[in-house]
């Protein structure tokens, strides 16, 4: 099993306001999935991402990843952990500005136990995502489909077995959304697991499984009986 959360709840604290965001959220997601967590602005499900990608702590609950008891981990331990298991995907790209397309993606490899063939790896992740005549382009002068791609090539360049997707069609065109599926899908044929955040119906879709939160709980987590094909759509047979 690659994720067991069981009781997850979280709650910040401002001014001696206590405002709880997850209220004892228990599942599980084994490698090779492709999840969707959906639900609307608010409901905890980016929340629920940070947990579940060691950027953030639950109050309390409990989470094994890998069988491994996560929350009993240093930060230093949940960082090295992170580097080596999981990329992450943003709906903002979160590139560096005015850097070359190559440098965003080895980016992760700076804090690699190999110190080599950086380059290399980077270019190679990026001929994956059909970025190759784009490597030494700056930031600035390529699509947003584009950036998503880099982002997807900087998130493969350690080759995690999970991959984290929050929103990643959210600043895109049609177009270029459906590509990104495309990509996120045979990453997934391919053996990656994808746990893909949205409040879009459609967009969820395209995973076998769909968790529903809604004010912190979940309501319903059923698996996809007629799933989207990005091929398909795209009009690729």
């Amino acid at each position: 099993m690659l994720i067991q959360i069981k009781d997850i709840k979280k709650e910040y604290s401002n001014d001696e306001v206590v405002t709880e965001i997850l209220h004892g959220l228990s599942f599980e997601i084994k490698k090779g999935e492709f999840v969707s967590i959906m639900g609307p602005s608010g409901s905890g499900k980016s929340t629920l991402m940070h947990i579940l990608g060691l950027l953030d702590r639950p109050t309390t609950g409990t989470y094994f990843f890998e069988n491994q008891d996560v929350l009993k981990l240093t930060d230093d331990e949940l960082a090295n952990l992170r580097n080596k298991k999981i990329g992450f995907v943003f709906q903002a790209f979160h590139l560096l500005p005015k850097t070359q397309v190559i440098d965003n993606v080895m980016l992760p490899l700076i804090y690699s136990e190999e110190k080599t063939n950086h380059n290399e790896k980077a270019k190679q992740v990026l001929e994956s995502v059909g970025l190759s005549h784009r490597m030494y382009h700056y930031t600035n002068q390529i699509s947003g489909g584009e950036k998503q791609r880099v982002a997807i090539a900087r998130a493969l360049v350690n080759n995690p077995d999970v991959i984290f997707a929050d929103e990643p069609t959210g600043n895109l065109d049609s177009k270029s959304g459906k590509q990104i599926m495309e990509i996120l899908q045979d990453l997934n044929d391919k053996g990656h697991t994808i746990i893909l955040v949205t409040h879009e119906t459609y967009t969820a879709e395209h995973a076998h499984r769909i968790i529903k939160i809604v004010d912190g709980l979940i309501t319903e987590d059923y698996k996809v009986s007629n799933r989207r094909l990005a091929k398909n759509e795209n009009g690729i047979k």
